[in-house]
């Protein structure tokens, strides 16, 4: 129990047996004014009558107010409650969404990803079709520089021993 219940049960006991106690006096006639009339009766007996009226209006005012305070809270629980569905499926609806956008940007890179490789693919092949025509032109630029190399030497050695030809003799232009 709670500690103001523990303290309301032992002054209602502290009540009850002052009330035993002094029963003779309470109940005795006394006059009583009512303002516009006079009555007899006992005074002790009134008083505890208007004190347990009162004991009787607290507690309905602490019942009413006790289960008003219920009812709020229950309400407040259920808006908390619906606040946190509707939270919770905002939160799943980001996730979605976020799952969404995630998966867009992984397609986009993947379609980047490819035409680069593509686009790689086909420089290379460029590439690497330009490179073998130069090579091309450097070994028949090579070839040709070698044959005229021989062609000099061949007609050095041939004017050495005299020409042999009349292609011989005509000078190369």
């Amino acid at each position: 129990m709670r500690n103001r219940t523990i303290l309301m049960i032992i002054f209602f006991i502290l009540v009850a047996a002052f009330v035993a106690l002094n029963w003779a006096e309470l109940s005795r006639p006394t006059a009583l004014n009512l303002g516009m009339s006079e009555v007899q009766g006992p005074l002790g007996l009134v008083m505890l009558g208007i004190l347990g009226l009162a004991v009787i209006l607290f507690l309905v005012y602490a019942v009413t107010l006790q289960t008003a305070s219920l009812l709020e809270a229950r309400n407040h629980t259920k808006e908390l409650n619906a606040q946190r569905d509707l939270a919770n499926k905002a939160e799943v609806s980001r996730f979605t969404e976020l799952r969404g956008v995630i998966d867009q940007i992984e397609n986009d890179s993947r379609t980047r990803q490819n035409e680069l490789k593509q686009w790689f693919e086909q420089r290379m092949a460029t590439l690497q079709q330009e490179v073998g025509s130069k090579i091309d032109n450097s070994g028949n630029t090579l070839a040709a520089y070698m044959g005229e190399l021989e062609d000099r030497f061949d007609g050095r050695s041939t004017r050495a021993t005299g020409p042999s030809t009349i292609d011989d003799v005509t000078p190369r232009v």
